[in-house]
């Protein structure tokens, strides 16, 4: 099987000896793959901008939603990653998980008119591409699998696969595992996609507020910040909803989810969750092979085709350990497992940029 080679950090286009001819055929497997190449090209010139942005936070948290429309059970209707998100915008966009998923949808929505793929390998794909941007670069995310040859959903996800911010852990690892039977511990690899979210609804009169103090960084603070005590919310905006519950850093603007807060702790997940913690490439290896399940969903791996090489090499992630950011201790770990000793960070409060450059106002944001 033929597969292509790229420099480590640098796009691979096919050579003008590896076109299709006549009388130089490319094997099947190339010949899907190809259309990738420019697909990939476009999303980072004109849509992620080349930066981890907005824009890259969103198209990953697409991947999540999409997928996980399928029910094994049969009781919710489904056929999981198959793009029904952006072939049915008018119907799931509207559903309360999904708020806030039409800016994502909207935004990929014109690359099916330039690219001859199916909604659900769009979706999968650009989730894929986004967490290595070409210019500002995410260090510590790893390079996830692509498969191609979803088909394009055929009616819309029921309302309800996708667990709602505020739903309690036994609801949120019952639906998981009838979408598509992942386990307590997986569940927790997955939400490693959480060291980069931030959030464009939960927070009244606030975007982008992050979830960690380092959200364009792929790490581990995400775990260690979510066990901490929390002691208020950001910008003195109480959310009544129940989707958010006190953070330990209200005031560098960082928010905590319920649900977060809640499987963190839980008998059935809280282990897992600290495993992760200054654990980098146990993280990455975790959420690698969790994305690879989740993108298939609905799907026999074996029909559809590997075209992996097409995601830009990864950037290796940052030196620096886990630490406890300033002003919190070990003594702020509400601990439900063996807590690893970590240091913290000397100095004033964390302050958390607001831009991938490390701006700390959202208006100077590149647009």
């Amino acid at each position: 099987m033929a597969t292509f080679h790229a420099p480590p950090g640098q796009w691979y286009t096919p050579t003008a000896s590896e076109s299709i001819t006549k009388n130089n055929p490319i094997p099947w497997f190339v010949f899907q793959c190809c259309v990738f190449f420019a697909l990939r090209d476009d999303l980072q010139e004109n849509l992620f901008d080349g930066e981890c942005g907005e824009d890259v936070h969103e198209a990953l948290r697409l991947t999540f939603h999409d997928a996980i429309g399928l029910s094994r059970s049969g009781r919710l209707k489904g056929t999981g990653a198959d793009g029904s998100m952006i072939l049915f915008s008018d119907i799931e966009t509207v559903f309360p998980a999904n708020d806030g998923i039409d800016e994502a949808v909207d935004s990929l929505a014109p690359f099916l008119t330039r690219h001859l793929v199916t909604a659900g390998d769009l979706i999968q794909f650009a989730g894929a591409v986004g967490t290595h941007p070409y210019q500002h670069q995410l260090p510590g995310a790893p390079r996830l699998e692509f498969l191609a040859g979803r088909p394009n959903a055929t009616f819309p996800a029921d309302d309800n696969t996708v667990p709602l911010p505020q739903s309690d852990a036994t609801t949120i690892l019952e639906r998981m595992a009838d979408g598509v039977d992942f386990s307590p511990a997986e569940v927790v690899h997955l939400l490693a996609s959480h060291t980069i979210a931030r959030s464009d609804t939960l927070i009244p009169g606030h975007d982008a507020v992050p979830f960690d103090s380092s959200p364009f960084t792929f790490d581990t603070l995400f775990f260690l910040e979510t066990l901490l005590k929390g002691n208020g919310v950001p910008f003195g905006v109480n959310n009544t909803d129940g989707a958010e519950v006190d953070s330990p850093l209200p005031q560098s603007g960082e928010m905590r989810l319920s649900s977060d807060f809640l499987l963190a702790r839980d008998r059935r997940t809280a282990c897992e969750w600290q495993a992760q913690i200054d654990n980098q490439q146990l993280m990455m290896s975790n959420f690698k092979r969790a994305m690879a399940k989740l993108a298939v969903i609905g799907h026999n791996p074996n029909r559809l085709v590997d075209c992996s090489e097409v995601i830009p090499q990864p950037v290796p992630p940052v030196r620096k350990p886990a630490t406890f950011p300033p002003g919190t201790s070990r003594g702020d770990i509400e601990q439900a497992c063996p807590s690893p000793f970590l240091r913290t960070d000397p100095g004033q409060a964390t302050q958390i940029p607001a831009c991938p450059d490390g701006s700390l106002d959202l208006d100077d944001c590149p647009s």
